[in-house]
């Protein structure tokens, strides 16, 4: 690498979002460069290994909508890695299960089969509920048929086709709750995923809540071998098309000259030419520090930096030496009371004394053959609860992004702990005893999500307030060449959200309908043109690029 080093376009940060875009770019024969700061590529889809005996996923934990006709393997077809990259169902008859005092509600696949299993759970507010599920059911299916469209619409023809978005889109999911009549016991069941876009319903929009709900009912799924294969597949893409995947490798600024992309300057001071910056890293980060303030309108830059984030996740990674007995291979979403809402006002004033709402995927019922997740006989799963962002609730005065050290803090180290037996006592509530069958137990912290992705908040899911409600940035921006990817635009968060959102922004640089071509089945590569993999394939070194593939370091497992 050389001062001279030109590119016809650098992607900044190799979450799935940039890797979807920058595949797209490469295949239409465009040279790509992605740089990532941290060891390996994916952001919220990497794995990580203990003991050499098991596999974790750090936020692949289940993918909806990736049947037959789904967007993701759309996406990801569009690149030739239908057959690379192949998804597993969970139980189509119940792949949620909602578990409150009293009221056990499995969510199964299918908007009536859904509207079916709450009115029996809940017979009381059972007009409430078909109102609702009929106005998200209306919503998603609008906001699908508007990506999958060819048409160029004027704002008005797509507010004509959009009746339900125009009305509800951006209200309150509170607003509709209250709209629809509903009770507390009620407003919890149908919000209790609502940990999957990390917002209150009184701050989570009715788009979001559909678009996200909307995306599950259509079937829940598992990638086959882990959330790893889809950042390596993708690796793969560029790669084959002339394109350089460069990991610990950091940008330090987008360089702009009189409104224009002209470069990006690295962590080690080497300059990269490019007319074309496409950034996957944090928005807020991006507009105040990779680009800075001053190139963009002084009330966009305020926004940015008055925005609120949605809320982080703490996860609790967990393995016993016994299998999970009598478990349906479904997610448990569990509360300790029917107040979901009064949760959520708990949290924000940092009350985490007790755990009284957890998410907890099973992975090794997901992948019951699998001998990366965990040795025979053995189990792996995650316990998560959303959390305060706030550094200073884990005793440090800034985050790691901001240079902040937290790791051997005392402090933090006391915050961690007590969080840590909270959500071991819960997780017993709730599954019954097992801490005897304990050989591993870690906790993750927002700071741990802020020190490998450098997300504002340690939030893997963006925004949560950019000024107006429902407001989200668009993947063009007011500086010229300069495009933004990730959790934070208006395509929402999950890894189904971002990979669409860099389709589209590949769409908006070359100009064409990818997502509509994708999803009617068009290539735009030749699968032939990606390589073979050998027996000893692995996806986690794949994903650390062509240039440090067989670099020390690379956790194995047996």
């Amino acid at each position: 690498m050389t001062d001279q080093d030109d590119w016809d376009a650098v992607v900044i940060g190799s979450g799935i979002g940039g890797l979807v875009c920058a595949g797209y770019l490469a295949a239409a024969g465009r040279r790509v460069l992605v740089v990532e700061q941290h060891d390996v590529a994916g952001g919220n889809t990497h794995v990580f290994r203990r003991r050499r005996s098991y596999e974790f996923d750090v936020g692949v934990h289940y993918l909806g909508d990736c049947g037959p006709d789904g967007m993701l393997p759309a996406i990801l077809g569009g690149l030739g890695l239908r057959d690379r990259i192949q998804f597993r169902e969970m139980d189509q008859g119940g792949f949620d299960r909602i578990s409150l005092p009293g009221l056990t509600v499995d969510v199964p696949a299918g908007w009536e089969p859904y509207r079916r299993r709450l009115t029996e759970a809940l017979p009381q507010d059972a007009a409430g509920i078909e109102e609702f599920t009929g106005i998200c059911q209306a919503l998603a299916a609008e906001l699908r048929a508007a990506q999958l469209s060819t048409e160029d619409l004027t704002p008005a023809e797509l507010a004509r086709r959009t009746p339900v978005t125009v009305r509800w889109g951006r209200r309150s999911l509170e607003r509709l709750f209250e709209h629809c009549d509903l009770t507390p016991r009620a407003r919890t069941v149908l919000a209790a995923q609502s940990p999957n876009y990390g917002l209150a319903p009184d701050l989570a929009t009715v788009a979001i809540h559909s678009a996200v709900i909307d995306h599950y009912l259509r079937g829940a799924y598992y990638p086959v071998g882990g959330g790893q294969q889809l950042a390596a597949g993708l690796v793969e893409v560029l790669e084959a098309h002339g394109g350089e995947l460069r990991t610990r490798c950091a940008a330090q600024r987008v360089l702009v000259e009189d409104g224009r992309v002209t470069g990006v300057l690295l962590a080690d001071g080497q300059r990269v030419r490019t007319p074309l910056v496409v950034s996957n890293a944090d928005y807020r980060r991006t507009v105040l520090e990779l680009v800075g303030a001053e190139h963009f309108p002084q009330r966009l830059a305020d926004r940015t930096r008055e925005a609120t984030m949605a809320h982080p996740f703490a996860i609790l990674y967990l393995a016993l030496d016994r299998p999970l007995h009598d478990r349906p291979n479904a997610n448990l979403w569990w509360y300790r009371d029917a107040d979901l809402e009064g949760w959520y006002q708990r949290l924000r004033r940092g009350e985490l004394d007790t755990v009284d709402a957890m998410f907890v995927s099973f992975a090794s019922l997901k992948e019951p053959d699998s001998g990366a997740v965990c040795p025979p006989g053995h189990s792996n799963f995650q316990v998560m609860t959303l959390c305060p962002p706030d550094p200073e609730w884990w005793g440090v005065e800034r985050g790691p992004a901001d240079g902040g050290r937290y790791r051997r803090g005392s402090a933090y180290l006391a915050r961690k702990q007590q969080l840590t037996e909270a959500m071991l006592q819960a997780a017993e509530e709730a599954l019954g005893p097992f801490r005897r069958n304990l050989t591993h137990v870690e906790l993750a912290t927002p700071l741990t999500q802020e020190r490998y992705t450098r997300s504002s908040g340690g939030t893997p899911y963006g925004l949560a307030g950019w000024g107006k409600a429902g407001h989200r940035p668009d993947t063009r921006t007011t500086v010229e060449g300069l495009h933004v990817v990730g959790a934070s635009t208006r395509h929402g968060s999950g890894i189904g959200g971002v990979a669409t959102g860099g389709i589209s922004c590949a769409s908006e640089i070359l100009g064409q309908p990818l997502l509509p071509l994708a999803h009617a089945g068009k290539l735009q590569v030749d699968p032939a043109r990606l390589p073979e993999r050998p027996a000893d394939w692995d996806a986690l070194a794949v994903s650390r690029g062509a240039a440090r593939r067989t670099a020390r370091g690379l956790a194995k497992l047996g």
